[in-house]
């Protein structure tokens, strides 16, 4: 597709999804960022996903769902282990008044982030190393199919600020071992599917006691 009509595909799959169709500028960035996702795939294996439309579906429509539901306030974002700088980008492109920092040790996907952002022309931050040694706190920190998931959320736990949140994707099956990988510092208060007929899920955690404006109230079984 040309970016005509990658601009007119998102849009369709936005209103098949229920949501807002983007801003005619916003719509044109994600078709650049979809561009050089698919050149830079077919080197980094950015993606499992190789076909623009299901890029289009699984990665970027996901994210701007994730981007919708964030909770109030936040001014810091970082995405750990970012990859191919989902969800990060996209939340950068919807919210452009978050701050976000992108966190990839792979030297490869961290100059693919890199590149983005200079394409893009997008003030997001870019971490190349290994998100722990940032030696700072985010207002939100969330995690997309990162190696060794567990393990991760663990990590980033110090990287959440005292009354911050962590945003975690993953699958409904995931999403009680991830929730003790975090520890009895977070309260589970909104669970959100990302694609309906699928058990893909957010999941946002609070630090400390959620405040009366949390997230969206939407609460899937698990």
């Amino acid at each position: 597709m040309d970016a005509s009509e990658t601009k007119t595909r998102l849009q369709a799959l936005l209103t098949a999804a229920g949501l807002t169709p983007l801003d005619d500028e916003t719509a044109g960035r994600f078709a650049d960022y979809l561009s050089l996702f698919v050149r830079w795939n077919e080197r980094l294996n950015l993606s499992s996903v190789r076909d623009e439309e299901g890029i289009i579906w699984r990665h970027i429509i996901e994210s701007i769902v994730v981007s919708n539901a964030l909770p109030p306030r936040i001014k810091t974002l970082l995405d750990f282990g970012s990859g191919a700088g989902l969800p990060g980008i996209p939340i950068a492109l919807c919210r452009p008044e978050i701050a976000v920092t992108l966190a990839e040790s792979q030297g490869k996907k961290a100059a693919f982030l890199q590149e983005a952002v200079r394409v893009l022309g997008i003030g997001t931050k870019i971490h190349a190393g290994r998100a722990e040694t940032l030696g700072t706190d985010f207002d939100c920190v969330i995690l997309r199919a990162v190696d060794k998931m567990p393990k991760a959320v663990a990590a980033a736990v110090p990287l959440v600020a005292p009354t911050g949140w962590m945003a975690l994707m993953t699958m409904t099956n995931e999403l009680e071992g991830l929730e003790r990988a975090a520890g009895t510092e977070f309260s589970w208060p909104t669970v959100k599917q990302l694609t309906s007929g699928t058990q893909r899920i957010v999941a946002f955690g609070s630090r400390g006691k959620p405040g009366p404006e949390s997230t969206e109230s939407e609460s899937k079984p698990r």
